[in-house]
């Protein structure tokens, strides 16, 4: 069951917060430029993996210093952080991520733009708690690298495609309540740990 939920929670939690975020739009912004979808999937693929994976060691790190209880009142500040921080829109500046790595070609530029734009972004920091909530790190790490491709390989496979298609809105309101729930989870866990609920 901790296995199944190492992997769907984080896949299911990344997917939905990156609808309308700055790395959906990148990915946007480069089918647009490029024109070559796979090339691009494999760039974010790439950067993806490299990033969470850091973003993951760095949460069973973290996770290493805490006893549970502290662990999980920490997690549960941080996922209510998250809540609110998935109501905020994105923007991106076409000029912001992608324009000075255009002359390596779809592939490294991807990477590179993706790698970048993922640093200090929530479902970079969505994993860092995850990684520290969930026991198997690997399946975290997958889990959430699943919810980028998810979200981005729709998006580069139809170049014309435009996020403000969809409900934004509602999509952000059913991601910050899914990070509410866990934020009440950790909170619940963590005042049980510390005996407060008998």
């Amino acid at each position: 069951m901790e296995a199944l939920q190492s992997l769907f929670v984080p896949t299911g939690l990344v997917a939905l917060a990156e609808i309308g975020d700055k790395t959906q739009l990148l990915a946007l912004l480069l089918a647009a430029r490029f024109r070559r979808p796979w090339p691009i999937i494999w760039g974010i693929l790439v950067a993806t993996v490299a990033n969470h994976f850091a973003a993951g060691a760095i949460g069973k790190w973290v996770a290493s210093f805490f006893s549970e209880a502290t662990l999980s009142w920490i997690l549960a500040a941080c996922f209510l952080a998250v809540a609110a921080w998935t109501l905020i829109p994105d923007h991106i500046d076409e000029d912001e991520e992608a324009s000075h790595f255009k002359r390596y070609g779809p592939f490294l530029t991807t990477t590179i733009a993706f790698f970048i734009a993922e640093m200090g972004d929530k479902t970079q920091i969505a994993t860092v708690m995850l990684a520290a909530q969930y026991p198997h790190f690997w399946l975290v790490v997958i889990g959430t690298t699943l919810g980028m491709l998810i979200a981005n390989v729709p998006v580069v496979l139809a170049g014309h495609f435009s996020a403000d298609k969809l409900p934004l809105t509602l999509i952000h309101r059913i991601a910050a309540l899914c990070f509410l729930a866990l934020a009440g989870y950790a909170a619940w866990n963590a005042a049980t740990l510390s005996g407060w609920l008998g």
